[in-house]
């Protein structure tokens, strides 16, 4: 990917620095958990033990936002490649910048542009404590994407998917689940979450962020160099639900698939690729045998 000498994103946090420390249950967890135990007057409980505890002085308001702190390490000092990768994700989330600031205007929206943190091993979010090992992700109670660049060790070494493009379509695949954010798609979803078809439905938002990654790669062929395409490709042939199975637990369960299986995540991005606008992205209207 042709990347090198252009224009970096200026929403790109670097919280290398910083060192963020594990604390309790954040309160949505608490939440969740609770609702699914003793329904509503289980989450009223709470809320009343929660704000008695505040008054009484024996419950830090701090511990029910999940308790974690983050201190700035002075001594941190990236190395030549760490920051060469920091770089490149400052260049590959401006292009995704221009792309759905255009492709919003088309809408009649306003693109709300997502700040990127990069991180290393632990992070605090809005959706909780972010940790390196989850990989990329995006959350939207701050619309903020996260990434430990070790990851791309990862997807190198472990997942046997090199190259920069490979990186740039994980960045672009986060930055799609931001765009369903601002969509309300996100949202629909989420609310169907504790559904016995839930699964299903987070397949769906996944194969429509890889088609919206798909997209973004169409609008960016200017500055693809041979075998990016195959790159990536590569990667989501990778990451696929059942080539995750197959290697953590020898076998493959589709019933618990939550992102689509190798061959889906590489079709609808391939579909992205080719059509290039948002009206192919509709993956919530094909029958989930047919995705």
């Amino acid at each position: 990917m042709k990347w090198r000498g252009r224009r970096g994103s200026d929403n790109v946090e670097d919280a290398r620095g910083q060192s963020a420390s594990r604390g309790g249950a954040p309160v949505g967890a608490l939440i969740n958990l609770a609702l699914r135990l003793f329904g509503v007057k289980g989450v009223l409980a709470l809320a009343a033990v929660g704000l008695v505890g505040v008054s009484l002085g024996v419950v830090d308001p701090a511990a029910l936002l999940g308790g974690s702190s983050t201190q700035q390490r002075s001594d941190y000092q990236p190395s030549a490649e760490e920051q060469a990768r920091y770089e490149f994700v400052r260049v590959v989330l401006a292009d995704t910048e221009d792309v759905w600031t255009e492709e919003f205007r088309r809408l009649d929206r306003q693109y709300r542009e997502p700040v990127l943190v990069v991180y290393r091993s632990r992070v605090n979010t809005a959706c909780g404590a972010g940790d390196a090992r989850m990989g990329p992700f995006y959350c939207p109670g701050d619309q903020k994407i996260y990434i430990d660049l070790s990851f791309y060790d990862e997807l190198a070494s472990q997942f046997d998917a090199p190259g920069d493009f490979a990186q740039a379509y994980v960045i672009a695949h986060e930055v799609g689940h931001h765009v369903q954010n601002l969509l309300g798609i996100s949202g629909q979803v989420a609310a169907k979450r504790g559904q016995a078809d839930y699964n299903q439905h987070s397949v769906r938002l996944e194969l429509q962020a890889d088609y919206l990654a798909g997209l973004w790669a169409k609008r960016n062929q200017q500055y693809l160099d041979t075998g990016d395409i195959e790159e990536a490709m590569r990667a989501a042939n990778q990451i696929g639900d059942d080539a995750i199975q197959r290697r953590s637990q020898g076998k493959v369960v589709p019933h618990a698939f939550t992102h689509g299986s190798s061959e889906q995540r590489m079709r609808w991005f391939n579909r992205g690729l080719e059509l290039g606008t948002m009206a192919g992205a509709d993956t919530f209207s094909v029958a989930y045998e047919a995705l």
